[in-house]
């Protein structure tokens, strides 16, 4: 199914060179000059190596029809990340890497779409946003709220993002799995 680059996610399984790849980074970069692009991470399906590629955003690539199933994540361990089907209960197990950087947003019991390509298990997608709490950031300077300037935080699952100077510690936000970034206080 021909879809437009710039609507790549992390998960997807495309056809590049004539073989299935599976999504492991994508961001949308928009240069101050020129035309804006997807810069994607690959992971071949068949041999495992990974590639870097730069689409542009009106270009199209091949995304595959692949058996997409509702899942759990159960548990990581030294196999890998094992999930159990929602439907049938079967447990399978899939490498750590899968998922790239996205990995510190996956909790136990989280529900993810996995896809699969003749029965094997290929990718995993998250859910796009996610509920985080701040566990270490900069306090408020009073004043500073006028500006639109972002500083760093540290979230609870270690990954390190940028928040409104108006978030503290121990504050809930919701949180962009694809980037890691600020979407919005969690309600």
């Amino acid at each position: 199914m021909k879809q437009l680059a710039g609507s790549i996610r992390i998960g997807w399984v495309i056809e590049y060179k004539n073989k299935p790849w599976t999504i492991t980074k994508a961001m949308h970069i928009k240069p101050g000059k020129g035309g804006a692009f997807m810069q994607v991470e690959m992971k071949s399906v068949e041999e495992g190596t990974k590639t870097n590629e730069r689409f542009r955003t009106e270009d199209t690539v091949e995304k595959l029809m692949v058996e997409e199933k509702d899942c759990q994540f159960l548990f990581e361990d030294a196999t890998g990340l094992t999930f159990m089907d929602s439907e049938t209960f079967d447990q399978f197990s899939m490498p750590s890497d899968i998922l790239g950087d996205s990995r510190p947003f996956m909790t136990d019991g989280m529900q993810v779409i996995i896809s699969f390509i003749d029965g094997k298990p290929i990718s995993v997608e998250l859910p796009q946003q996610v509920i985080c709490e701040v566990v270490e950031t900069e306090p408020v300077v009073k004043g500073q709220t006028a500006a639109s300037s972002y500083k760093p935080a540290i979230l609870d699952n270690g990954v390190r993002t940028t928040v409104p100077p108006f978030i503290g510690v121990g504050d809930k936000i919701v949180v962009g799995t694809a980037e890691a970034n600020y979407v919005e206080r969690a309600k």
